[in-house]
């Protein structure tokens, strides 16, 4: 695939969705990115030649939220192996919201259906390496240091506290799945690491590199090196499709076809074999809980540059 796309070309389209911004709304319930503005956008595609181009507010930062998920899983793969992982989590798609505890009840040992999904992305955190949650942290850090070849990049401390206080379900789903042996260890460690994993902060141009790392099949873009190994980048890369976008990954996948996570900061990460890594930001989130400035935009890319991959 040799497409690329211009700096111009992104700043068009970005203008286009500009309105958009009004249609959607900033999430709440995490005090902290209720002061999110939801005029501030952007977006970025980092090619897999290593050229960069964006648009928009480039220097902004926000929180990876959800889109850690993906990172907590290709780490806790390389610390556990695959048939660890998949013994305590399963591999399927929900049509449920991200944050139901309805199916731990109907599963058997109350196994969460998919990494993506908050059961499942806790228990994932609760199995990577790290005898405290800074450790943890850290080694997650390490991780995202090397895809963006920058360790500058550190947590919202702000943020991490913020979720870190509010969040009554996720300690729920935690209590539930530790009663059902599928965590274990303390509940509030486990708490205190998801959160500060959810807050850890990029800008465009990062989480775009962050993309272009999966669709270079694991592999630095500079030196080659093999960050992630190629069947866990694999691994990675069809859980963004079939659960990336929440419950309308379906519909994402039919509009769209490009493997993409999304987090309720507002930004959303692509990664596009052959093409490269994509990152778009727009805090005003739909009833999914999707960006809808990213969710146009992405749209967009995918229709004039015939990026889907079905």
């Amino acid at each position: 695939m040799n497409k690329k796309v211009s700096e111009e070309q992104l700043q068009e389209w970005l203008k286009q969705t500009e309105p958009l911004t009004s249609l959607g709304r900033v999430p709440d319930y995490i005090p902290a990115l209720a002061k999110q503005d939801p005029e501030n956008i952007a977006v970025g595609i980092f090619h897999l030649d290593g050229d960069c181009v964006g648009a928009g507010n480039l220097e902004t930062t926000f929180t990876l939220q959800s889109i850690s998920k993906v990172l907590a899983l290709a780490l806790a793969l390389m610390d556990q192996g695959e048939d660890y992982v998949f013994s305590r989590v399963g591999m399927e798609p929900t049509g449920d919201p991200f944050n139901s505890i309805a199916k731990l009840e109907e599963e058997d040992p109350s196994k969460p259906l998919n990494p993506m999904i908050n059961a499942g992305a806790l228990a994932i955190t609760n199995m990577i390496h790290g005898i405290t949650p800074d450790e943890k942290v850290g080694r997650l850090l390490s991780l995202v240091h090397e895809m963006t070849n920058d360790n500058t990049i550190r947590y919202d401390e702000e943020v991490a506290s913020s979720e870190f206080e509010t969040s009554y379900l996720n300690r729920s789903l935690s209590f539930f799945m530790k009663q059902h042996h599928v965590i274990d260890g303390s509940v509030e460690e486990l708490l205190d690491a998801y959160t500060k994993q959810c807050a850890i902060c990029v800008n465009i141009k990062q989480l775009a590199r962050i993309g272009a790392v999966f669709a270079n099949l694991g592999k630095d873009l500079e030196t080659g090196r093999q960050i992630i190994p190629k069947h866990l980048a694999r691994i990675c890369k069809t859980f963004m499709v079939t659960c990336g976008m929440y419950d309308a990954s379906g519909s994402f996948a039919i509009r769209v076809g490009i493997p993409a996570k999304s987090g309720v900061s507002g930004a959303i990460v692509g990664a596009l074999n052959g093409f490269g890594g994509i990152a778009v930001f727009g805090p005003a989130l739909d009833e999914k809980g999707n960006s809808v400035v990213g969710m146009q935009l992405l749209e967009t890319l995918s229709s004039r540059m015939d990026l889907s991959i079905f």
